[in-house]
């Protein structure tokens, strides 16, 4: 199955070089369909012309940033070496209320195009 999903730039650009290789979401209906070995075409939102495929390796669920956090390996997730990695940095994407009524999920991918 394929998907599409939209990144801001800084994102987009660290998954495309391959720095980043867990992208985080809120476990919505729509991530619900996401699968291991299913197609991810992600967009940036700054240049919807530019696009990645990536292969989902993995599906990790959790029901919290937090647990996520706790969990996962943050520089696969985004985050530099050494720098402060907070749940709550998701709030800018997200309220408490969708991260409690879904849930969360790390999406591992890897680049294919």
């Amino acid at each position: 199955m394929e998907h599409s999903m939209k990144l801001f730039k800084e994102p987009f650009d660290m998954i495309k070089n391959g720095q980043k290789t867990i992208e985080l979401r809120l476990f919505d209906e729509k991530r619900r369909l996401v699968k291991p070995h299913d197609i991810i075409t992600f967009s940036c939102t700054e240049n919807k012309s530019d696009i990645i495929r990536a292969e989902v390796i993995d599906i990790h669920v959790f029901g919290s940033f937090k647990e996520l956090y706790e969990n996962l390996p943050l520089e696969k997730c985004g985050y530099h070496k050494g720098e402060k990695a907070d749940p709550d940095d998701m709030l800018k994407y997200y309220t408490r209320e969708k991260e409690s009524e879904y849930g969360v999920v790390g999406i591992e991918v890897k680049v294919i195009g």
